[in-house]
């Protein structure tokens, strides 16, 4: 399953530049992840400061 950012995100920017295969983007409000390109390396949830990526 593909990771998912909750409504706790801040918009930092931390999770898109840690993500290895580019899969996230900044969304409206919050970053989003695509999950078709989602590799579930959980390298977004490892990166963010406030723990918003989590697996689904």
């Amino acid at each position: 399953m593909a990771y998912k950012i909750s409504d706790e995100c801040i918009s930092c920017g931390a999770c898109a530049e840690g993500c290895p295969v580019g899969a996230i983007s900044e969304g409206d409000g919050k970053y989003v992840i695509d999950e078709s390109a989602c590799i579930d390396c959980g390298a977004c949830e490892a990166t963010c400061p406030v723990g918003a990526p989590s697996a689904q």
